[in-house]
């Protein structure tokens, strides 16, 4: 368990600038996009008002839509989605070089890994951890950055211009947000047991080049086609022998959940048996 431990710090270590150049640039591209749409809903507001100045008494109340930070949020989804795409795509290539880097880097640092006296799947699941852990923080990170984002639309507004805004409407008005926040348990372990899933069969797929180097390319992209065959099954090929709509809509989701642990277990004993058997030193 130390050892495990020790590994997963030292993977959270080795990655610690990356994932903080990640965070200063989503608070970054996201905060400037919150400041320019609030500044031009602003623009927009006070043209309306002096609008219905021209048309009414000046002793007439005048009444304008309020802004809120749903709105701004809803109003400014390429910066919001492009820079958590980035993230996406860097934690997405770290899965790739989380291996390949001890594999490639100065004095084969792998042999030295392999080498340490504890089970050589204690590597594995530290490596797993660790992506797990990135993954989390930077949820975590946009959550806290809501918030912040919302209290910057505050500083901006002026309170009788502006409407109060739930956290939950606030995401959900994001195209890409309700995907990162489900709102149900169930929607969030299936989302992230299914990243989970992928991540530990391409962990497999590495190990299988890895281990039979040229041709090892060929196994390890086979069987990711293999997995990823198993988990359309249910919804493909049986929907296509048998037409849509003959299976019931929790037939369908119980096959896929079978076919997810299938390929989960399949990954995680050939993962341990490259590891313990095949990676030598």
């Amino acid at each position: 368990m130390k050892s495990y431990l020790k590994l997963v710090q030292m993977e959270l270590h080795r990655f610690r600038w990356i994932l903080l150049a990640l965070m200063g640039l989503t608070a970054a591209v996201q905060i400037i996009a919150v400041i320019w749409k609030t500044k031009q809903g602003l623009a927009v507001q006070l043209d309306a008002m002096n609008r219905i100045k021209d048309t009414v008494n000046s002793s007439t109340k005048i009444d304008v839509d309020k802004l809120t930070f749903d709105w701004v949020i809803f109003s400014t989804p390429k910066p919001f989605i492009l820079v958590i795409l980035v993230s996406i795509a860097a934690l997405s290539f770290y899965v790739f070089f989380i291996w390949y880097r001890d594999w490639l880097g100065r004095s084969t640092f792998i042999y030295r890994l392999l080498m340490l006296p504890a089970a050589r799947m204690n590597l594995y699941w530290a490596k797993l951890t660790s992506l797990l852990l990135l993954v989390f923080s930077m949820l975590s990170f946009q959550l806290v950055l809501l918030p912040i984002e919302g209290w910057v639309f505050k500083l901006l507004v002026p309170s009788v211009q502006r409407a109060d805004s739930h956290i939950v409407d606030v995401i959900s008005r994001n195209q890409l947000l309700p995907m990162l926040f489900p709102r149900s348990f169930e929607q969030f372990i299936y989302f992230y047991g299914m990243g989970m899933t992928a991540v530990i069969a391409v962990f497999t797929a590495i190990l299988l080049e890895r281990s039979y180097r040229r041709i090892g390319i060929l196994y390890g992209v086979t069987y990711l086609i293999v997995c990823l065959g198993l988990i359309l099954f249910p919804v493909s090929l049986l929907e296509t022998m048998f037409g849509t709509g003959y299976f019931f809509g929790t037939e369908i989701f119980m096959m896929e959940l079978f076919m997810f642990l299938l390929v989960l277990g399949l990954s995680l004993w050939l993962g341990n048996r490259l590891l313990s058997k095949k990676v030598t030193v």
